[in-house]
């Protein structure tokens, strides 16, 4: 097992660990609708998916 020979500086930890933050999904809206909506899933609003409707709308 590796033993730690000397301090690592906070920039260093810092400048690795830069890299491991989270995105946000990028939501795009839907052409029928116009509603924001994940890509490449149906319309939670209207149930279209790539121009046809695939579900039947809910009704609110």
């Amino acid at each position: 097992m590796g033993v730690q020979q000397h301090r690592q500086s906070k920039s260093r930890v810092r400048k690795r660990r830069a890299t491991q933050k989270l995105t946000a999904p990028g939501f795009i809206s839907c052409p029928q609708c116009h509603e924001p909506k994940l890509p490449h899933r149906v319309c939670p609003e209207c149930g279209y998916y790539k121009d046809k409707e695939v579900v039947a709308a809910e009704s609110k």
